[in-house]
């Protein structure tokens, strides 16, 4: 027994998820190449549950876990709640607990480090790094991963998930954006100097630690203390072989590396979470594997990408949230946020207590200065609640009007290159547009001249409704 505690792991997820039967244990063998990638792809379009691999072709000593929260169950799951939790509720527990960081501690002996393999004896290929999707550029390893930085001259340590595809049987190559933390990083701090990055990729750690390296926090904040706010206790962390990165101490797989700062490779093309092969990567980030540590019978966690996968999940709530944050943090006077998974990430619901034209541009160049991933914000009054489609589209359809509400900003140097619909050329350039629909009605209306909903909340009497609700299932409803 290590002195970390280690039900609070993979392994104990996997064992809750099979309590509220959102598991499925797949017993029988499947080839790594292609077959598991389809399989998962078909669960995640379905809202399946996850699924266990147990038994991998060439590869008996690993299992695969795939899509470990793709679903909003799952989510639930993860943060120890009800697993048919409302969205909302998940929304209000995160925010909540991300007012309560709690500082990692640091461990001498931990799970991850069962089996050491270093230097001359790395080979990735032992690995069951698995094929996908069709028209892959090759087996990726890292999909559901923390990859850990440290800033050289602040020391401030930033943990992210970014994919990482084998390249040979030392070396990986990756891509992570440009605009990322990650990226910024290399090119601003290591690469000038010519120095080799360090890196750690931990792949199946405790879920809190993966919630929080997709999280879209503040420059500056570590994630590792966001982690044991989410967990609601320290998340357990121990030092690497090879460089002095701190990683989850539950990880199943830890890699160590270097990112080379003169050195570039094929990665790519890759189905991503847009939901599109997004086949204009080619010149990725080459690291050099240094080290790799597993448990016994390591378990290699995978989120099969495409459309509806754990990215979306995972970036409706804590990104959402952080859009919230952010909004706020610039006095726009919003009320909720919610990014729907079904939009890959490139919409928000924005609902705010006063809105106009104004307010909708606030909210459009606050969600477009630094970064701009989103490509439609649609904002609403604060009557609509975010987080029903059927209200968002409605207030879109009845008040954004197509010659007035339609706001359009463009920039370059910080948009998404994975959005599908940019053409090579703005891709180059990370130039994209970001549009916002206002969906409020105009603040100089007065009470009268603004239209009542014909709804059950909007139109009848309090005494009425308060009537009808009590009869319910009187009324044999």
């Amino acid at each position: 027994m290590s002195e970390t505690e280690t039900r609070d792991d993979l392994r104990s997820f996997i064992e809750s998820l099979q309590g509220t039967q959102d598991l499925a244990v797949v017993e029988q063998e499947v080839h790594w190449d292609l077959e598991l990638g389809a399989i998962s792809r078909r669960t995640c379009e379905l809202d399946g549950p996850a699924i266990w691999f147990r038994r991998i072709a060439d590869y008996s000593d690993y299992s695969i876990f795939a899509n470990p929260i793709a679903t909003w169950r799952r989510a639930a799951v993860a943060l120890g709640l009800r697993p048919d939790a409302p969205i909302p509720e998940l929304y209000q527990e995160y925010m909540k607990r991300e007012t309560n960081l709690i500082p990692p501690r640091t461990v001498k002996d931990a799970p991850c480090k069962e089996n050491i393999v270093i230097d001359k004896a790395v080979d990735l290929y032992a690995l069951p790094a698995p094929m996908i999707h069709e028209g892959d550029g090759g087996r990726y390893l890292g999909t559901w991963c923390i990859v850990v930085t440290r800033e050289p001259e602040t020391g401030w340590v930033n943990w992210g998930t970014y994919r990482f595809m084998v390249h040979n049987d030392k070396f990986l190559t990756g891509w992570p954006a440009p605009t990322s933390h990650f990226g910024k990083m290399l090119q601003e701090k290591y690469v000038p100097h010519n120095q080799p990055m360090p890196v750690a990729i931990a792949i199946g750690a405790n879920l809190a630690s993966h919630l929080a390296a997709t999280s879209t926090y503040r420059l500056g904040r570590e994630e590792s203390a966001l982690a044991g706010g989410l967990a609601g206790r320290p998340v357990d962390l121990i030092r690497c072989e090879t460089n002095d990165l701190l990683v989850p101490a539950t990880a199943e797989i830890v890699i160590e590396g270097e990112i080379l700062p003169d050195r570039i490779a094929h990665e790519g093309p890759y189905g991503e979470y847009p939901g599109y092969r997004s086949g204009e990567m080619g010149r990725g980030v080459l690291c050099r594997v240094q080290a790799i540590t597993h448990r016994n019978d390591p378990v290699l966690t995978v989120d099969c990408t495409g459309l509806k996968d754990c990215t979306s999940i995972v970036t409706s709530l804590g990104g959402g949230i952080a859009i919230q944050r952010r909004l706020e943090r610039e006095g726009i006077p919003v009320t909720a946020v919610y990014v729907p998974p079904e939009g890959a990430t490139h919409l928000a619901f924005v609902a705010v207590k006063k809105g106009g034209h104004e307010i909708a541009q606030k909210v459009l160049n606050a969600l477009t200065a630094r970064r701009a991933h989103l490509s439609k914000i649609v904002v609403v009054d604060e009557d609509v609640d975010v987080f029903n489609l059927t209200e968002v589209i409605h207030a879109l359809s009845t008040k954004c009007h197509p010659g007035r509400g339609i706001l359009i900003t463009t920039y370059e140097g910080r948009a998404q290159t994975l959005t599908p619909y940019y053409e090579q050329e703005e891709r180059s350039r990370l130039a994209g547009a970001t549009a916002a629909f206002d969906a409020t009605w105009p603040p100089h209306w007065k009470l009268s001249e603004t239209p009542v909903k014909a709804t059950f909340e909007g139109t009848y009497p309090e005494e009425v409704k308060q009537k009808v609700l009590a009869n319910w299932e009187a009324y044999g409803l």
